[in-house]
């Protein structure tokens, strides 16, 4: 029986020719066919001007249309699309007013909510939806895709036990069920519903097969098995477990790369370590002597490494293995050379295999006779065929003990302070110089192994101008590098190297010269064309840049906007910095969130893979990007571009005259020639900004619009905020501390999360958060500047403040703060600091810059006290940059010392002989 007011909702349904109509309607949004879905619900709404559903379809399939324009083109076209979704939300709610009841109204108010990226609110309609409709997979299945998206994972594993309950004969729900109760930290649980699984399944059935999805189902099986803890009091019972299941599984595998390195890791951790070296040398069989992962797990077999360490080396990434982990006694280092250079060893085994000779040469010692010898043979090899990379491969041969772990470790010498006393690069300094006394002589390596080509005297050359870059002998290397050149002008990464060295030297202007010449002997390479790029806006010529950078975009369209589109991270951060460099903060964070932006979009892009990945069975592949996603705002480029967000706000919040020089001039204090010229620049600033939008407007008309051969591009957003002005007018202090936390929370091992975390939190008055930040840094780095300019920060600030906190946090910073100082007073912490510095010459020049300001701030000593400090080093010190002198200088100019700012100024120019305007 027909009603003027059908709703679904309420029992009266449409008549039979609009539920078909209605039905073409859900078909047509489904199929993205926008205008025939439209014309539908217009015919069903001419009749039934107020029915619920097809009111909400309308709203649903307009918000369609206006997303799949997107945010381009004018901006009168973008209002229309803002109207567009406006009227579509409008409709929804609407809609969902005339038939509250419907399930399919709360649908489409989730599905509304969710194009709109707004999760949490989107599950509340779903869940409103299941009161009405409790057995509606379509629904069940979208809010199981928004609770794992949004991490809701208790949600997450109800929502999916409610699907397996209702179609407990698919595949996907028995997996999915299973994934869920996995990510909940249950893998026993999550073992017990893959085996019901199998149960469900008729013996010879596809899944017992050898194919793809029957083998990473029980990889995925077995990764369940290696992380329950079984009934063994070691907690080694699931690995145990999980091993005896690989052989089980093994007919129908079919990554036995994968299977094995399962299998090597479990015998590790088993102490099988017989059974790994089986297992290892099986891969090596495989093709895997490359692989330095499958190296490091082989030397923990060969020396029966403990389980920590065996999974410590399964981690490293690159070429780290065991033997760039931990120093070696002499009986393991025996081992490791017999198992690697004796005549039944892999080098004799894998002659071809670069990997192993560059592992052997790490396992010698370096003061021994064998060393010289083997590296003797590798460089000069390399020098033959002209390898470029060779100084940066032998430079991780600069391993030398780690002071924090009391020698239990090795880390890389990276300062050139370190790198020149090492014995390594004293040996690699005599060999080259002896090569380029023979080559230049003789046209033959000291060896005399016949003659050299003649290429290999000018790679020497280049290697020995690595070195001399290494220890921070800058003109040594210009002036070789310079014969290089001379006799080949034509090899690009020789003045790729000069502009390095440049650049260390100080002077970044001629750098970017210099390698952007190098840039014009091959068009081709976009690698050295970034490099180009890079330096130019390092040295401040941000058109230069643009120039280069755009060469390698679309010849169509904004280059700025192509890189956006491509998430080309590090351009935007290398500009952004420039920005700031010049003071201009707006334009600055603009960059700065453009990077922010492409982390929140590498965020949402995981939603398509929740589905996908479970249908097509790589399981283990999607718990891995759940991880990564999970740790994605800690990575570097996020950081970086947060961490700097939140200082340029904090700086504004501090100096909040940095905003006043976009501000308009006060004429009225000004003389008439004075306000005059101060008019005139700021007509002719207007001017070229004019000018430069009226060039990029005809730019953009040209290769959209014109005519010819000119192919049409895609219309692009048009940035209505390029100053910056609405991040500027923003709370400085929240939004510092909005950044401030998530890198707190999800880079917590970087001393910057906690030092930005500090300087945010007393800002805010919150001094028990700043001590806690404190303490982060020093269970990081203990001997930081970073942490010991705050910790004397942190004492004047007690010592300074108008009001106390609670009488709770008062008790906690009175008990607490005073171990950060090791008991002492502020005079006597700042004089163990002085004596420290003094006491150990090659102490890094920031800590002795901070220890200067400590100085002078809590009145420990006089003016030229603190510049002793930097001074008595004489530069021959750690982290003596151009950046930290800068920082240096910037202080000895703050206390008034003109001697000693003179003395400065000339052991820095003896240091980094190109530098200018110093």
């Amino acid at each position: 029986m027909s009603s003027d007011n059908p709703q679904s909702g309420q029992g009266r349904p449409l008549p039979r020719k609009e539920s078909d109509l209605f039905k073409n309607v859900v078909k047509f949004y489904e199929s993205k066919n926008y205008k025939k879905g439209m014309k539908n619900a217009d015919q069903i709404l001419k009749r039934f001007p107020n029915h619920g559903e097809t009111l909400c379809m309308k709203g649903l399939i307009l918000n369609g249309m206006a997303s799949a324009k997107g945010a381009v083109g004018s901006k009168d076209k973008r209002e229309e699309e803002e109207e567009t979704k406006k009227e579509a939300v409008e409709l929804v709610k609407r809609g969902l007013m005339m038939d509250m009841r419907s399930h399919v109204c709360w649908h489409v108010y989730g599905l509304l909510h969710r194009s709109s990226q707004n999760y949490a609110e989107a599950i509340k309609a779903y869940k409103q939806a299941l009161r009405i409709d409790e057995e509606n997979l379509q629904i069940l299945r979208d809010m199981s895709l928004l609770q794992i998206q949004m991490r809701d994972l208790n949600g997450f594993k109800e929502t999916r036990l409610r699907i397996l309950t209702l179609r407990p004969n698919s595949k996907v729900h028995w997996l999915s069920y299973a994934l869920s109760v996995h990510v909940n930290g249950d893998p026993d649980a999550a073992v017990g519903i893959l085996d019901s699984y199998f149960g469900t399944l008729e013996e010879g059935c596809v899944e017992f097969e050898k194919n793809f999805e029957s083998s990473e189902l029980a990889l995925y099986k077995n990764q369940l098995l290696s992380e329950t803890k079984g009934e063994d009091e070691d907690g080694l019972g699931g690995v145990r477990k999980a091993l005896e299941h690989l052989d089980e599984i093994e007919k129908v595998i079919v990554d036995q790369t994968g299977w094995l390195k399962a299998k090597l890791s479990y015998q590790l951790q088993l102490g099988n370590f017989e059974d790994a070296k089986d297992t290892a040398m099986k891969l090596f069989e495989r093709g895997l002597t490359e692989e330095h992962r499958v190296h490091g797990a082989y030397m923990c077999a060969l020396l029966k490494c403990d389980r920590e360490t065996c999974l410590e080396v399964e981690k490293m990434k690159g070429t780290g293995t065991l033997a760039t982990l931990r120093p070696f006694s002499e009986e393991e280092r025996s081992i490791l050379l017999d198992a690697y250079g004796s005549k039944d060893g892999l080098s004799k085994l894998y002659p071809r295999s670069n990997g192993i000779k560059r592992i052997y040469i790490t396992i010698l010692p370096t003061n021994s006779d064998e060393f010289k010898s083997a590296i003797d043979k590798y460089c000069q090899k390399q020098i033959t065929k002209g390898v470029p990379s060779l100084g940066a491969d032998l430079s991780s041969l600069y391993l030398m003990e780690d002071s924090r772990s009391n020698g239990s470790r090795l880390m890389l010498a990276t300062d050139p302070l370190d790198v020149k006393v090492h014995p390594v690069h004293a040996l690699l300094v005599d060999l080259i110089e002896a090569y380029t006394t023979s080559l230049s002589s003789n046209n033959s390596f000291p060896s005399g192994d016949g003659e050299s080509p003649p290429a290999a005297l000018l790679w020497a050359w280049y290697l020995r101008s690595i070195l001399h870059e290494q220890v921070a002998e800058y003109a040594q290397g210009i002036t070789l590098i310079n014969k290089c050149i001379e006799h080949t002008p034509t090899a690009v990464d020789f003045y790729e190297l000069k502009a390095r060295l440049l650049e260390a030297g100080g002077d970044i202007q001629q750098a970017a010269d210099v390698i952007d010449a190098g840039r014009d002997l091959d068009h081709q390479d976009r690698y050295i064309n970034n490099q180009t790029t890079k330096t130019f806006l390092r040295a401040g010529r941000e058109e230069d840049a643009k120039k280069r950078i755009a060469l390698f975009t679309r010849e169509q369209g904004s280059p700025e906007q192509y890189l956006y589109d491509m998430q080309c991270a590090w351009y935007e951060l290398e500009l952004a910095d420039l920005l700031r460099r010049k003071g201009e903060f707006g334009k600055s964070l603009r960059k700065y969130m453009a990077v922010v932006k492409h982390y929140e979009d590498y965020h949402e892009d995981q939603f398509d893979f929740h589905s996908y990945c479970i249908r097509k069975v790589t399981m283990r592949a999607y718990c891995d990007l759940l991880r990564f996603e999970d740790d994605l705002w800690g990575l570097p480029h996020y950081g970086r571009a947060a961490e700097e967000i939140a200082k340029i706000h904090l700086h504004i919040h501090d100096n909040p005259s940095a905003l006043e020089s976009d501000a308009e001039p006060d004429y009225s204090k000004m003389t008439p020639a004075e306000r005059k010229k101060a008019k005139n620049m700021a007509r002719k600033k207007k001017n070229a900004a004019a000018k430069d939008g009226s060039k990029s407007d005809t730019k953009s008309n040209n290769t959209n619009g014109g005519s010819g051969n000119v192919k049409k591009s895609k219309p692009h957003a048009i940035d209505e905020d390029p100053s910056g002005k609405e991040l500027l007018a923003l709370n400085h202090l929240d939004e510092a501390k909005k950044y401030a936390a998530i890198l707190a929370r999800h880079a917590p091992k970087s001393i910057s999360s906690w030092a930005l975390q500090y300087d945010v939190s007393v800002r805010r008055g919150k001094m028990l958060m700043g001590l806690q930040a404190l303490f982060k840094m020093k269970s990081i780095d203990s001997n930081s500047p970073q942490l010991f300019s705050r910790v004397v920060d942190f004492s004047q600030r007690l010592g300074s403040r108008s009001s106390k906190c609670h009488d709770t946090s008062e008790e906690i910073i009175s008990a607490e703060f005073p171990k950060l100082m090791g008991g002492k007073t502020l005079s006597e912490f700042v004089k163990s600091a002085i004596e420290r510095v003094k006491s150990d010459a090659a102490s890094d020049l920031p800590m002795r810059t901070a220890v200067a300001k400590a100085i002078v701030s809590s009145g420990v000593g006089s003016a030229p006290d603190s510049l002793s400090v930097i001074l008595d080093s004489k530069l021959n010190c750690r982290s003596a940059n151009v950046d930290s002198c800068r920082e240096a200088l910037k202080f000895i100019e703050s206390v008034g010392g003109q001697s000693g700012k003179g003395q400065f100024q000339a052991l820095v120019v003896t240091k980094f002989p190109f530098l200018k305007d110093f």
